[in-house]
């Protein structure tokens, strides 16, 4: 009984995870715009964000390959997948600080860094915890979480551009709004990857 409510709190976490993913890839939609009205950017260079972003999810994939083909190990399984899972929010965390930095400064290529180590941190967390997610019950119902961690994933892509659009930028034009609100969202979601890491 006891094991079961501890795989339900681990799964009850990873999808929370799950959700803040999508959550913040997705916004990414509205951020883009955004950035090349306020920093009065070419459509090439506003696309850098979706660039920086899911490139970093290319290279930190292939680090871990060539790794894991070098040492004859895979790096995951060395580390175990709850502690693997651990070090990619406390890099998302650490990236969430430092965007905050960065619109701070309001350098256009800090917040590119900052995207990059955000989804360096994703990358981790994502390989540990698709199967982390199987793990944690019969293997017979394994495609179940699965299912529903992806459908919560769903969820945070559908409404982080909402939430972003409305709750930051409320409709009016970039030009009239504080480009430090956006500070805030990134202090709440280096916080919540910092508190999900303990859990």
């Amino acid at each position: 009984m006891k094991e079961n409510q501890n795989h339900m709190s681990a799964l009850i976490t990873l999808i929370t995870v799950f959700f803040f993913w999508g959550f913040i890839a997705a916004s990414n939609g509205v951020f883009i715009p955004f950035c090349k009205e306020y920093f009065n950017l070419s459509q090439f260079q506003s696309q850098l964000i979706d660039s920086a972003f899911y490139g970093a999810y290319y290279f930190g994939a292939l680090f871990l390959f060539l790794y894991s083909s070098k040492k004859n190990q895979d790096l995951i399984n060395q580390w175990g997948y709850k502690k693997s899972i651990i070090y990619g929010l406390l890099i998302s965390g650490g990236g969430s600080i430092l965007m905050t930095a960065a619109i701070k400064t309001g350098s256009f290529n800090l917040i590119l860094l900052s995207l990059f180590i955000i989804a360096l941190g994703f990358c981790l967390q994502q390989t540990s915890a698709n199967p982390f997610v199987i793990s944690l019950g019969p293997k017979e119902t394994g495609s179940h979480r699965l299912n529903l961690a992806g459908g919560i994933n769903s969820l945070g892509t559908t409404l982080g551009p909402i939430v972003l659009s409305l709750l930051l930028f409320g409709g009016i034009s970039a030009s009239n709004i504080d480009f430090k609100n956006i500070n805030y969202l990134y202090i709440l979601v280096s916080i919540l990857f910092l508190v999900v890491a303990l859990f």
